[in-house]
């Protein structure tokens, strides 16, 4: 079995991995984390070790790689500011990485990973596993038809998230965005890149709100003009609405559904890995250039 390591283990996003890890056939090693509630370890993985200290579970690793009983892959699933570092450990450990998004919050530093990439001859891979969405590779093909019949042809976009957040939410790291990148990084990230691998590369972005529970603004990007807003406040959501998140996306006022089928898409990204097509760091660049623009430009 492919042995895997896991920093983040008490997190929100972990237990996709775990299911991820245990649905490619993979062992699950050693895991870590500061908060000790990781009794879902026992659901996957019963006998890995557990380390709420990171000095200990570095230190074990490194013990493993010495005795040739190393990881293959460390799966990094901690606080967005955290991530740089994380994936330096994996490849400092001689294995491969499989990071949440986004990869880093400042986009420079994209080319110091992968800089390290070279020298170790090991490779970061990060989640985006909305490009693995069974709706949205349809509608990938669908734009790729219409657009070998009509190439000019643009499209116009209409992208609404509200993802209903407590007052938690700006206690926590999530709400500083020394940390989190601010709020189109850490709800709007994945967004971005999806419109990014559908519809091109940015011609102009403006930014018309910047509040710390809500953004919005426009993009024009080579094939559509988009107009986004992303919100955690519970006051956004649609009236009688019983949920507490809101996907809306419209192309040309035709609404585009991708409200269900996520329950398996880290599974899928870890098989992709597996299989070698992994999602690389210049596959997550775009995005996170695009999200620092936005956190950094005047507002219009």
């Amino acid at each position: 079995m492919v042995r895997f390591a896991l920093l983040g283990a008490a997190g929100f996003v972990a237990p996709r991995h775990l299911k991820a890890i245990h649905d490619v056939g993979g062992e699950l090693v050693a895991a870590c984390d500061p908060y000790d509630g990781v009794g879902i370890l026992d659901r996957y993985f019963p006998e890995c070790r557990y380390f709420p200290e990171f000095e200990r579970f570095d230190r074990y690793l490194e013990k493993l790689r010495r005795a040739g009983e190393g990881i293959r892959y460390l799966s990094v699933a901690t606080p967005n500011y955290l991530h740089d570092a994380h994936c330096r450990l994996g490849l400092r450990l001689g294995a491969d990485v499989l990071c949440e998004k986004p990869l880093v919050i400042s986009p420079w530093n994209l080319d110091a990973l992968a800089q390290i990439e070279q020298e170790t001859g090991h490779h970061i891979y990060t989640v985006l596993q909305l490009r693995l969405h069974p709706a949205v590779k349809a509608l990938r093909q669908k734009l790729t038809q219409m657009w070998s019949e009509a190439p000019d042809r643009r499209v116009k976009i209409d992208l609404r998230y509200v993802t209903r957040r407590g007052p938690w939410y700006h206690q926590s790291w999530k709400g500083n965005p020394e940390k989190s990148g601010s709020l189109a990084m850490n709800i709007g990230v994945h967004f971005f890149d999806l419109l990014l691998w559908l519809f091109g590369s940015v011609r102009d972005s403006r930014v018309e709100l910047r509040e710390a529970d809500h953004m919005s603004g426009t993009l024009d990007l080579e094939r559509a003009d988009v107009t986004w807003s992303l919100s955690i406040r519970s006051c956004d959501l649609p009236p009688d609405y019983s949920g507490s998140a809101y996907r809306a996306l419209t192309l040309d006022g035709e609404p585009f559904d991708f409200s269900s089928g996520f329950e398996d898409l880290h599974s899928e990204v870890y098989r992709q890995m597996l299989q070698g097509h992994g999602f690389g760091i210049e596959d997550a660049r775009p995005a996170i250039e695009l999200v620092h623009r936005i956190r950094t430009a005047p507002l219009a």
